[in-house]
């Protein structure tokens, strides 16, 4: 095997961006992944110094290579693999930041909604759907 580069799903799943090489393959094809600026394959290689941007749960955070990992270890030697660019952590802390406040400032009921609140709220959101 060559040592300075590493196919780009095998890497992602050794750097645990993904649970398995499939999800990661299922992702590049999806076109959740760039390297470089670019939309590529699942075995395009990647190489020492490549930028890296994906994205995870509705955030796109950007990423360098560090280094390529010989076996999927543990998280710890995972980390030393990338790291995440100031730009993309400062912006993915902000939406955090605003999802957070979004979700406390959501009106929230005392109790839950029994079988009569949960018709008329399906019925509501029905109705809401039809126009």
């Amino acid at each position: 095997m060559d040592s300075d580069n590493l196919r780009l799903d095998k890497w992602l799943w050794q750097a645990r961006f993904y649970k398995t090489r499939s999800l990661a393959t299922a992702a590049i094809n999806g076109g959740k992944v760039h390297l470089n600026a670019e939309r590529v394959k699942p075995a395009h290689r990647v190489r020492i110094g490549d930028s890296l941007s994906l994205s995870l749960q509705g955030m796109v955070a950007e990423f360098e290579v560090l280094a390529l990992p010989s076996r999927r270890g543990p998280a710890t030697e995972a980390q030393a693999c990338f790291v995440e660019t100031p730009a993309s952590a400062a912006r993915r802390a902000t939406l955090r930041e605003q999802q957070r406040l979004a979700q406390v400032s959501r009106p929230r009921p005392d109790t839950r909604p029994d079988k009569r609140d949960r018709r008329r709220l399906l019925r509501l959101q029905r109705d809401q759907l039809k126009f």
